[in-house]
């Protein structure tokens, strides 16, 4: 038989999500960002949850491809843009909207020669300091983009970076307003964050949404709000199986390093999940785990094909266990107990948005329609 690691993709969370974030911006089209392979879910696995959405936003042209292969007709944006002139010719082929944020892009367009203009997304840095054009530079490049016969609608767009926290989104929202008060087009300002925290507010609400993680079950602004108070499901669950089961004495220690050291006698259960699947070598003692369905801990170092953890909590609570018990590393057990990735991501330091894009392409993926 197959190693008894998987992911499950659930495609009726998907749906759910997606309809948390039109309660939140209801007169908005939401873009479903699936970049990063669908945040590591798998375009063609998630399609079928998220083909509700308005449109598709993406990074690269093979992803783009991808989502026409898969019957859909509507838009596809290209988040970045293109990378090269010769992309500019697929654009027009497939009917992709592309985002504008140098003026390299400006010129790309200005030398490309087609029959059918294209849509453009015209970016600005509001603040965030990656991509796009500053708010003192943005009129220009408007006016640019706009005198050529090249481009057809030119909509505007800003990436906000402190949605999610205390910082907020004013100072950016201030300076993309001003910027582009009297210019014409659609406007594209909320991420996940800004759908969730701050769609309430009158002037954040935009012809476009571009939710993403939140599409996918992860709170972006955990720990302070959780996955379950945004109303979302866990649209992936990494699951596997016990391999063994130790018993150690006093003193004995477990795994690489002997980093973990029993303090009484206990039972640490090994299971067949390791870095080389994607979980990340960074989770130390404490990280959450479900063993058929009962809340244990990570202990010891993460190796490359297996992981250990404490059974004591099954014991306590009278849970039978052994060869072969499901363990679940984030999303939902057979038992219905759900582990946030949002938890595992942040006992481990990281953010759930890592752990979800680095499943290994060893570790078997399926769908669950239900």
């Amino acid at each position: 038989m197959p190693r008894p690691i998987q992911a499950t993709v659930h495609t009726a969370a998907l749906q759910q999500n997606l309809a948390q974030v039109r309660r939140r911006v209801p007169d908005a089209r939401v873009w479903a960002v699936v970049k990063a392979n669908a945040y590591g879910h798998g375009i063609e696995r998630a399609f079928e949850g998220l083909r509700g959405a308005d449109g598709f936003a993406l990074l690269d042209l093979a992803e783009a491809e991808r989502v026409r292969r898969l019957g859909w007709r509507g838009p596809i944006l290209l988040l970045e843009g293109v990378f090269e002139a010769r992309d500019l010719e697929l654009c027009s082929r497939l009917d992709l909207w592309h985002a504008v944020h140098c003026d390299e892009q400006i010129d790309m367009l200005a030398a490309h020669k087609t029959q059918v203009p294209h849509r453009v997304f015209l970016k600005m840095n509001s603040g965030m300091n990656r991509l796009g054009f500053t708010p003192e530079r943005y009129r220009s490049a408007w006016t640019r983009l706009n005198a050529l016969p090249q481009v057809d609608e030119i909509s505007l767009m800003t990436h906000f970076s402190d949605a999610d926290g205390p910082r907020g989104i004013a100072h950016q929202e201030e300076a993309f307003l001003a910027a582009t008060a009297d210019l014409p087009g659609e406007r594209s300002l909320a991420n996940s964050a800004a759908t969730l925290r701050h769609s309430a507010q009158p002037r954040v609400k935009s012809d476009w949404a571009r939710p993403g993680i939140v599409l996918y079950g992860s709170a972006p602004d955990f720990p302070e709000h959780s996955a379950a108070h945004w109303g979302l499901q866990p649209t992936m669950s990494l699951n596997t199986r016990l391999l063994a089961v130790q018993d150690l004495a006093p003193g004995a220690t477990v795994g690489y390093g002997s980093r973990f050291q029993a303090e009484v006698p206990m039972r640490v259960g090994i299971a067949a999940c390791g870095y080389a699947d994607g979980y990340p070598r960074h989770a130390d003692t404490g990280t959450p785990i479900l063993v058929n369905g009962v809340r244990t801990r990570l202990v010891g170092r993460v190796s490359m094909d297996m992981l250990m953890l404490d059974l004591t909590p099954l014991e306590q609570a009278g849970v039978p266990f052994g060869f072969g018990s499901e363990v679940t590393l984030w999303g939902r057990s057979s038992k219905g107990a759900v582990l946030p990735v949002d938890e595992v991501a942040h006992a481990a330091g990281t953010v759930g948005y890592e752990l979800m894009c680095a499943v290994a392409p060893r570790v078997a993926m399926a769908v669950d329609i239900g």
